[in-house]
């Protein structure tokens, strides 16, 4: 009876195991479905050019979800994102169309290369005063990024009356053309923005997996308290996190301009939506102390792939936004799975080894 007993349980941790790396690799098996499923139901999904067309759109996404992976594994969430996309677009196309007035009969234009770094620094300095506001004033993470939601929103507006920033070729004369070779240039056959996304998630990797910033992030959102006690300075990790959020959402805004050569006040909105799913979706925890650079990329693909997927089958844009719905809520679902299985497995573990030690 022992034996058998034994076997029982021997299998019951070899069912378990195999569970949890499928939870593990749940990501990556999207993926894999997902592509399957609209290669064969969605015509022209395999051609090259959709290849080049969905890259794009997926590269936008995974801009603003490894920003949104290292804000969630914090602890904290931004939903002002797709607003600060939106105006730093709107930056960007002032700069090239109208310059700076200096208000004494001269006007001040700016080279490209000027207008790409001031359109970024708009976007830390957004995402500088969220951190502030959160670690400053204690503003809950939700409340603070809402309401700089509006305030850029509203920016970007007024910088135009609503109306469109339109034709931004740039001026020879002064440096400031070159705007669409991040929408429209290619490298190798790659297009530019892939590199950036490459260059970025790359650079986030590494500070997430081999720097002691990369851990001190993880920890507050594991425990901040606990990572106070141990020296580490909360209030400068937070700051670092959302000011990286608001340097990826000024690439998607520089990204889109590009791509359009145009800039319009409205772009970027529900863009903090997708940002979360792919995150969620690619294992990071909303409950902070969690998450891959990797794995929110993966899941970045399998947002882009469904959404264009779902627009090449001709399925109503209405259905898509409920469809990415029911696939946030999956992703929540099947972490809180994982996290309940993973300490299962890890107190049957620790329970054979109390045994074998008696």
């Amino acid at each position: 009876m022992t034996s058998i007993a034994s076997a029982g349980t021997a299998s019951g941790n070899s069912n378990q195991t195999w569970l949890l790396l499928l939870l593990k690799l749940r990501t990556f098996i999207a993926l894999i479905l997902v592509f399957a499923f609209f290669a064969f139901a969605a015509p022209n999904f395999l051609s090259a050019a959709n290849f080049v067309i969905m890259s794009k759109h997926v590269a936008l996404n995974a801009f603003l979800a490894i920003g949104m992976t290292f804000v969630i594994i914090t602890g904290g969430i931004d939903l002002s994102v797709g607003s600060i996309v939106g105006l730093c677009g709107m930056v960007a196309g002032w700069l090239i169309l109208n310059g700076v007035d200096l208000g004494i009969g001269y006007t001040l234009y700016f080279n490209i290369f000027e207008i790409f770094a001031i359109t970024l620094f708009v976007g830390v300095l957004f995402g500088a005063i969220n951190g502030a506001l959160i670690t400053k004033l204690n503003v809950a993470p939700f409340i603070a990024t809402l309401g700089t939601l509006y305030v850029a929103r509203g920016l970007a507006l007024l910088s135009s009356d609503g109306a469109t920033f339109p034709n931004l070729v740039g001026n020879p004369e002064y440096g400031s053309n070159g705007l669409s070779v991040l929408g429209s240039g290619a490298f190798m056959g790659i297009p530019v923005s892939i590199w950036i996304l490459i260059a970025v998630g790359c650079g986030a990797a590494y500070i997430a997996g081999r720097t002691p910033l990369g851990r001190h992030i993880y920890a507050v959102g594991g425990n901040e308290q606990a990572a106070a006690l141990s020296g580490v300075k909360v209030n400068r990790v937070k700051m670092f996190v959302y000011m990286f959020s608001g340097f990826c959402a000024a690439i998607v805004g520089l990204v889109i301009s590009s791509q359009l050569v145009a800039s319009h006040p409205a772009t970027g909105e529900t863009f903090e939506l997708n940002a979360i799913a792919a995150a969620v979706l690619g294992g990071t925890s909303m409950s902070g102390g969690r998450g891959r650079i990797a794995g929110t990329i993966i899941g970045a693909f399998v947002i882009g792939i469904l959404s264009d997927g779902l627009v090449m089958m001709g399925v109503s844009s209405f259905w898509q936004t409920v469809i990415k719905g029911l696939v946030i809520i999956a992703a929540v679902v099947v972490d809180q799975a994982q996290q309940r299985l993973q300490a299962k497995v890890a107190l049957q573990q620790q329970a054979a080894l109390s045994k074998q030690e008696g």
